[in-house]
């Protein structure tokens, strides 16, 4: 390598370098609140702190409501955030302007829960695959956007002459893949996907898991995971956050996760999972009744088998554990 050609490439302490060790996606103290019954204030999201590495998959669970749909669709900027900057790559995205958002956009897209409303029905697969590289500009002639649509049906599982086909000639496992292909037309680096198999049947699952598991090893996908199945999140991701009342309560690797669960609400949900053992140490009842969030203090406190007055007082923060586990409780 000649010395013009070493020149011309970063050093370690470069930008390269830099890029490299950033995360790809990083979540600052990110808050949302809605406005409830009476004028009271719901924190669907309150003072979330997660990244993304590049080619990895955090996993995000949580039972239905504790807002990790809300999380989805800010970090896509589909809803707006009251505090804390979301980071995609090291640029702030929080508050630029739509049409500034558009390069960020091709680099993370989206799978939506619902297959049969998430695609248009008045549009073929094919013009809904072409649409993405149309809004881009990339593609090429409209022979080669087809080209690259079948190219994208095959890569999933269908066949490349069903890009003539509506939405209501496929099954739901069929519109799934559909709306993986289109998700990925642009060859995003983050995928998004949210309860991407819960409306599928079970037998269908499993081949749409698999498949997002093959398309995240070819095209080098990051990936943000959120599903309420504690056993579709073990089989897909890297690390772990478990989400109570709009607030992550434990964070960890995935194994140390489900070997080591620490906080009482991460205890329930896997004993409440079939086919995964019951943890070890105190567990919440499973079917307690729900009290009214409360602005201080602890919002699992009301369910928890080892709450104290500190937890009607005190919020425990996110503290840092052996093994790159975090947890939210003050009495772990």
């Amino acid at each position: 390598m000649t010395q013009a050609t070493l020149a011309s490439h970063p050093t370690a302490a470069g930008p390269l370098h830099a890029a490299a060790s950033r995360p790809l996606l990083a979540l600052q103290a990110v808050g949302k609140r809605y406005s409830g019954h009476g004028g009271t204030a719901v924190h669907a999201l309150d003072g979330i702190d997660l990244h993304v590495g590049h080619h990895e998959t955090l996993g995000l669970v949580g039972e239905s409501g504790c807002g990790k749909s809300t999380l989805a669709r800010a970090v896509m900027r589909l809803v707006s955030v009251d505090k804390g900057p979301i980071v995609f790559d090291g640029d702030d995205i929080t508050h630029r302007p739509r049409r500034a958002l558009a390069p960020q956009r091709a680099r993370m897209q989206m799978v939506f829960q619902d297959p049969y409303a998430s695609l248009n029905p008045r549009l073929t697969i094919g013009r809904a695959l072409e649409e993405p590289l149309r809004v881009q500009g990339r593609g090429g002639s409209s022979a080669e956007r087809r080209e690259r649509v079948q190219a994208m049906l095959a890569r999933v599982g269908l066949r490349p002459e069903m890009a003539q086909r509506h939405p209501h000639e496929f099954s739901g496992g069929q519109r799934q893949r559909v709306a993986i292909a289109r998700a990925l037309m642009l060859e995003p680096e983050l995928l998004v996907c949210d309860e991407a198999v819960s409306a599928l049947d079970v037998s269908v699952r499993a081949q749409v898991l698999n498949l997002l598991l093959d398309l995240r090893e070819h095209f080098g996908l990051a990936g943000l995971f959120i599903s309420h199945d504690l056993a579709v999140v073990r089989h897909m991701a890297d690390r772990v956050a478990v989400m109570f009342r709009g607030r992550v309560v434990e964070l960890a690797p995935r194994d140390s996760l489900w070997r080591t669960p620490l906080h009482p609400y991460t205890r329930a949900l896997i004993a409440a999972t079939p086919g995964l053992h019951r943890p070890a140490g105190p567990v919440a009842p499973a079917a307690a009744a729900e009290a009214p969030a409360a602005a201080e203090g602890c919002a699992f406190r009301h369910r928890c088998p080892l709450a104290s007055s500190r937890c009607r007082s005190e919020a425990p923060p996110l503290r840092p554990m052996d093994g790159g586990h975090q947890v939210a409780c003050h009495h772990v």
